[in-house]
């Protein structure tokens, strides 16, 4: 039983080191360059202007890939790369979180995840 219990006590402390939290651009960059080689989770917003339309995506020269300026949860604005194609209802999304690192000033990412406005809620009806 003991040796159940420390092989248990193993396996979560190994997990939690892999285990991420939410960090913005300038944290992100500080762990990039000190040596940090796992992929890092950044969560904000696409950049809008004063009208609430997205400003700054751009379609790679692969015609595939493609960038764009995310603004984190501590205001600081980020050009962003993904070498896949742009995920469905992307321009539509609250919130995104890139998963990836910096390569010079600019961080790729390798992983998109959407938080997008609920589409499912019911309409309220008012009487």
């Amino acid at each position: 039983m003991l040796i159940v219990i420390a092989l248990a006590i193993g396996i979560i402390v190994s997990t939690a080191d892999d285990a991420s939290t939410y960090v913005g651009f300038s944290e992100a960059w500080a762990m990039s360059t000190s040596g940090n080689s796992k992929e890092i989770h950044v969560v904000g917003q696409l950049k809008k202007d004063g009208d609430g339309h997205i400003i700054g995506i751009k379609e790679g020269d692969d015609r595939v890939s493609f960038s764009f300026i995310m603004v984190d949860d501590e205001g600081k604005e980020q050009q962003v790369n993904y070498s896949q194609p742009m995920p469905p209802d992307f321009t539509r999304s609250e919130k995104v979180v890139v998963i990836g690192s910096f390569h010079g000033e600019t961080f790729n990412a390798s992983k998109i995840i959407l938080k997008c406005p609920s589409k499912y809620q019911e309409d309220k009806i008012t009487v």
